[in-house]
């Protein structure tokens, strides 16, 4: 398998009925191991399935783990980095973009490391809605607490000096 680190790839966001949520126009491969995958975007356009468009505000570390129920995407902000966590199945590329379901349940976590969890109640929804079933739900729930604990912890994605070193590794790339 060739290495995607360097390349520039689309995002796609799924929901679980299989329709195109949301997706994000390009994405920049800093990181691929066998565990994850760690992106930039930066100003990127994102496209919503109801048609409206927009552009990320600020440079934003996304961390795809390939193997986790979930993703971080790291926005650095002047006043620190904010983390917004998708509850989601594990993140894979297949040769068109990387993919992922979204399962509504987010985690917002600030940068003092306060949190708070939203969207609960279209979780609640779509999950009657498209079916998510027992264990979909029990692995969403396991991982949202797994997800609090790495915040509380700075650990993971959440290290401080995580987001900074990821977006220092591209700068440095852009100058080479």
């Amino acid at each position: 398998m060739q290495s995607l680190v360097g390349e520039d790839v689309l995002i796609h966001c799924y929901k679980h009925d299989g329709n195109i949520h949301r997706c994000w126009d390009k994405g920049h491969i800093l990181q691929e191991t066998k565990h994850r995958f760690i992106v930039i975007n930066n100003r990127t356009l994102v496209s919503e399935s109801d048609g409206r468009k927009w552009y990320t505000r600020e440079p934003a570390i996304w961390y795809f783990p390939k193997d986790q129920w979930y993703n971080v995407i790291c926005m650095i902000r002047k006043n620190g980095v904010h983390f917004y966590c998708n509850l989601a199945s594990p993140t894979l590329y297949d040769g068109e973009a990387l993919k992922y379901i979204d399962y509504d349940l987010d985690l917002k976590v600030f940068p003092d490391y306060k949190y708070r969890i939203l969207d609960e109640e279209e979780y609640a929804q779509n999950s009657q809605k498209m079916h998510y079933g027992k264990e979909i739900d029990t692995i969403l729930h396991k991982q949202l607490d797994l997800l609090i604990d790495d915040a509380m912890n700075m650990s993971g994605p959440f290290r401080p000096g995580f987001a900074q070193y990821w977006y220092q590794q591209y700068q440095k790339s852009l100058r080479r």
